[in-house]
């Protein structure tokens, strides 16, 4: 019995491709390509000619996503793409070990194309078919001064420049587990310089502080009132950051490492958090970021999308942030530094429209196209992928020769 026969009775008995849904289209191929500067793209197809985009990529683990996807593939062939959730809980489940970054993502980018697929072939942007949209624009930041922060004031004068409001940067270089407190003056200094210039600012810990560092610097930062704390903890530490949030009046703000709404369900109980920050393309897409925002809400905790990627990524988290009460604001990757470092590639490199993503007073306006409302250049893609190497993060080391956090 040839293969596709054998999906037709296989959906037929569970009741996801049974005679009526004969016509319906069905997965028919699922690929994927590892591009510059850092980025992996999803596209699946279906047998009646319909396609859609999605974004998997998991900074430095580029290669074990796609294990992942080679897996998940060969079980989803077949199936019938309209039915997005049953593909999502039959990856979860079937795989039996589910969760993590790597896994989630692989997820994450066949979550999303199976998305843009379906409002590609009903006629709609994604938001439509999420209860539609309750803002017409969404207000977004975009990083300034790299993994060790310099030349703060002139990168922050560019982006005003850009049309931004709003910025974000490491607070630190790398700190040990118990430094100088002289260290972390200059985090002091360039906050100062960022909002005397009028823009509001993020600091990103970076997951580089431990408790003894991160205390000290969310009580020396309070007067300069930044716009939230970004992982002053890590996520492997939920205590600390219980504690460290009875400790300071400045938001908490973290997420980019929670996978799951499991995963993020204590830092939610603990009242941990101000702010939770899933990124789609690492904690199970469009589907699963949409739960997680109702769950926060839930709480009183707002959602601002972590997302340093690609335009695929972000295309998909404005779909979301469109269609939910509790979004504050969304990251983007233009100009970010490690696409400067990686050459010429940026956020809108791929895109045929490269408007879409314009900045108007530090927003971006609702995209009016079909599906993720973005349109790539596929030759671009494929050309890119045949000569892109995988992306490692930086090394960083102490004075003594440890290793410290990325």
């Amino acid at each position: 019995m040839a293969t596709d026969q054998l999906h037709v009775l296989k959906g037929a008995v569970d009741g996801h491709g049974g005679p009526s849904a004969l016509s319906l289209p069905r997965i028919k191929s699922i690929e994927y390509f590892r591009v510059k500067p850092r980025w992996l793209f999803v596209k699946i197809c279906d047998d009646q000619d319909g396609y859609g985009w999605g974004e998997g990529t998991l900074e430095g683990h580029t290669k074990a996503v796609e294990g992942a996807l080679d897996e998940i593939i060969d079980r989803l062939i077949g199936y019938v793409a309209d039915d997005i959730e049953h593909i999502w809980q039959t990856i979860w489940r079937l795989g039996f070990y589910r969760g993590g970054p790597v896994f989630m993502s692989a997820l994450s980018g066949i979550d999303i194309a199976l998305w843009d697929l379906k409002g590609r072939r009903m006629g709609v942007p994604i938001y439509r078919l999420l209860g539609g949209k309750v803002r017409d624009k969404v207000q977004v930041y975009a990083w300034i001064g790299g993994d060790r922060p310099s030349d703060i004031e002139n990168a922050a004068k560019a982006r005003i420049a850009q049309g931004l409001k709003c910025v974000k940067m490491n607070a630190t270089e790398e700190v040990n587990w118990l430094d100088s407190p002289s260290v972390l003056d200059a985090t002091i200094e360039r906050l100062k310089i960022v909002k005397s210039l009028g823009l509001d600012a993020g600091l990103d810990f970076h997951g580089r502080l431990h408790k003894p560092m991160a205390k000290q610097l969310a009580k020396a930062l309070e007067p300069y009132r930044p716009l939230f704390i970004e992982e002053p903890l890590l996520v492997e530490h939920p205590e600390a950051l219980k504690q460290l949030s009875g400790l300071t009046s400045i938001p908490i703000a973290l997420g980019e490492r929670l996978y799951s709404r499991w995963d993020v369900k204590r830092f939610l109980e603990d009242a941990s958090i101000d702010i939770l920050q899933p990124d789609i393309a690492h904690a199970g897409g469009i589907s699963e970021v949409k739960k997680i925002a109702s769950m926060a809400e839930a709480y009183d905790v707002a959602i601002a999308p972590h997302c340093p990627l690609g335009p695929i990524a972000l295309a998909a988290s404005i779909q979301v942030a469109l269609s939910i009460p509790n979004f504050v604001i969304q990251e983007m990757s233009l100009g970010m530094h490690y696409n400067v470092e990686a050459g010429e590639e940026d956020l809108n490199t791929y895109l045929v429209d490269q408007t879409v993503f314009d900045i108007v007073e530090g927003f971006v306006k609702a995209p009016n196209g079909v599906g993720l409302g973005i349109e790539l250049n596929e030759d671009a893609i494929r050309d890119m992928a045949k000569k892109t190497e995988p992306w490692q993060p930086k090394e960083f080391y102490g004075p003594d020769g440890a290793i410290r956090e990325w």
